[in-house]
C-alpha cells in the first residue's frame, strides 16, 4: 500500500513538470510569433527541440508568374490590335468620302506639276493671282484639248473600226474553218446565236449597268470640279494652307513636321514630273510604231497609252494589250505581233533605262511595295486608288525616313536644335520651287 502511494506521488510530480515545460514552450512559441525576444531557459533545464509553426503562405505576383516572352508578345499584340483598329476606322472613313479624298489627291498631283510654272511667272514679275490664273487656265485648257482630241478621233474612226472589226471576224471565221481544229460552220453559228441570246436575256442587267455608268460619270464630273477648285486654291494659297496645317500639329512635333513637309513635296514633284515624262516618251514611240504599221486609231491609242502610264505596272499591260487587240482585229496576226514587239521593246527601255535615269533616287520604292500598293489602292478605291497608291507610298517613305533620322539626331544632341536636320520656321515655309503646297 505504501509502495502504491509512492508510485502515484512520483507520477504526479512528473506530470506537473511536463505541464510546466509545455507551458514554457507555449510561451516561447507565442513570443516568437508576436516578435517578443525569447527568454533564456532555466539553468539546468533540458533544451526543448525547436517547433516550426506553419503560417499563411504568400502567393507570388501574377505578373512574375507569366513568362517574359509571353508578356512581350501580349504587349506587342494589344498595340498591334489598337493600330489595326485605327487603320480600319480610317479606311472606313476614306471609303465613305473617297470622292473628296481622290479629288484632293488629284489636285495635289496637278499642283505638283503646275507649281513650277507659277514660280517662273512670279519671277518674271507677274502678281501671284495672275500667275496662278494663267497657269491654271493653260493647264486645264491643255487637259481639255487632249480629252476632246481623243473623243474626236474615236468618233471619226468608229465606222472604219467597225468595218475592220467585222472583216476581222469574217477572216477569223474562215481561218477557223480551214484550221486543224475541225471547227464547222454550224458550231460557229451556234456560238454567235448563243451570244445574241445572252445579250437579249440580260437586257435588264445591261440597262442597269448603263445607268450605273451614268452615275459613275456624274461622280467623275463632280470629282473633276472639286479637283479644279482645289488646284486653284493650292496654287494660289498653298503657303497659308501649309501654315494652318502646321498649327494643328502639337508644338513638340512641329519642327520635325516642318522639315518633313518640303522633303515630301520634293518627292511628290519628282514623281509627277518623272511619270509625265516617261508616259510621254512611251506614248510617242509606241504611237509612231502604230502609225507606221498602219493601225487604225494610232493617235487615240497613243493618248490612251499616255494616260494609262500613270497606273504603275497595270496601266502599261492594259494599254499595250488594247493596242495589240486593235491591231489584231483590224490588220491581222502579223501586224498584231509587230505591235506586241514594239510595245515590249519600249516598255523594256522604260523599265531599265528611263525610270532609273529620270526618277533616279528621288522616288525610292521597292518593286514589291509598288505591286502591293497598287493592288491595295485598286481594292480600296478602284482606278483612282491605283493611280495615287505609289506616290502616297513614296511620300510616306520619305517622311518616315526623315523623321527617324531627325529623332536620332535630336536625341544625340540632348534635345538641342540640330544644324542641317531640324529646320527653322523659314526653312520649311520660305518662297521657292520646293515649297510645300
Amino acid at each position: 500500500m505504501v509502495n502504491t502511494a509512492g508510485w502515484i506521488g512520483r507520477l504526479g510530480s512528473r506530470l506537473s513538470r511536463m505541464e510546466a515545460r509545455l507551458d514554457e514552450r507555449r510561451a516561447e512559441v507565442e513570443a516568437e510569433t508576436m516578435g517578443v525576444p525569447q527568454k533564456p531557459a532555466a539553468v539546468g533545464a533540458a533544451a526543448a527541440p525547436p517547433v516550426v509553426v506553419a503560417g499563411p503562405r504568400e502567393r507570388p505576383d501574377p505578373v512574375t508568374a507569366v513568362p517574359w516572352g509571353m508578356r512581350v508578345a501580349a504587349e506587342v499584340s494589344w498595340r498591334l490590335l489598337l493600330l489595326a483598329g485605327m487603320l480600319w476606322v480610317l479606311m472606313k472613313v476614306i471609303s465613305e468620302v473617297r470622292l473628296v479624298v481622290l479629288a484632293f489627291v488629284a489636285a495635289l498631283l496637278v499642283t505638283a506639276l503646275l507649281q513650277p510654272f507659277v514660280v517662273r511667272l512670279r519671277r518674271l514679275g507677274l502678281p501671284r493671282g495672275l500667275a496662278t490664273a494663267v497657269t491654271a487656265i493653260l493647264g486645264f485648257v491643255v487637259i481639255g484639248l487632249v480629252g476632246w482630241f481623243v473623243v474626236w478621233q474615236v468618233m471619226e474612226n468608229l465606222d472604219d473600226l467597225s468595218d475592220r472589226v467585222r472583216d476581222g471576224i469574217n477572216e477569223l471565221k474562215l481561218w477557223l474553218l480551214d484550221s486543224p481544229f475541225h471547227v464547222t460552220e454550224k458550231q460557229i453559228n451556234d456560238i454567235a446565236k448563243n451570244l445574241t441570246d445572252t445579250i437579249g436575256t440580260n437586257t435588264e442587267e445591261i440597262t442597269s449597268a448603263g445607268l450605273q455608268g451614268v452615275t459613275v460619270l456624274v461622280e467623275v464630273l463632280t470629282g473633276m470640279l472639286l479637283a479644279m477648285f482645289s488646284t486653284l486654291f493650292l496654287l494660289y494659297d498653298g503657303k497659308r494652307i501649309w501654315n494652318w496645317v502646321l498649327g494643328l500639329v502639337p508644338a513638340p512635333a512641329r519642327p520635325g513636321v516642318a522639315g518633313a513637309g518640303p522633303r515630301a513635296w520634293r518627292t511628290l514633284t519628282a514623281y509627277v514630273r518623272g511619270t509625265v515624262l516617261v508616259a510621254l516618251i512611251d506614248a510617242v514611240f509606241i504611237g509612231l510604231g502604230l502609225y507606221f504599221l498602219d493601225v487604225t486609231m494610232a493617235v487615240p491609242l497613243a493618248v490612251f497609252i499616255f494616260l494609262f502610264a500613270f497606273i504603275p505596272l497595270v496601266g502599261a499591260v492594259i494599254s499595250g494589250a488594247l493596242a495589240v487587240v486593235v491591231a489584231l482585229v483590224t490588220q491581222g496576226v502579223f501586224t498584231a505581233l509587230s505591235v506586241l514587239a514594239v510595245v515590249l521593246l519600249v516598255q523594256q527601255i522604260e523599265g531599265h533605262v528611263l525610270q532609273p535615269f529620270i526618277l533616279g533616287r528621288a522616288v525610292r520604292v521597292h518593286p514589291l511595295a509598288v505591286v502591293l500598293s497598287v493592288a491595295a489602292g485598286g481594292m480600296i478605291a478602284g482606278i483612282g486608288g491605283a493611280v495615287v497608291a505609289v506616290p502616297l507610298v513614296a511620300v510616306t517613305n520619305t517622311v518616315v525616313v526623315y523623321l527617324r533620322a531627325y529623332s536620332q539626331n535630336h536625341q544625340q544632341h540632348g534635345g538641342a536644335p540640330v544644324v542641317g536636320v531640324e529646320p527653322n520656321g523659314a526653312t520649311a515655309l520660305g518662297e521657292g520651287i520646293d515649297d510645300p503646297v
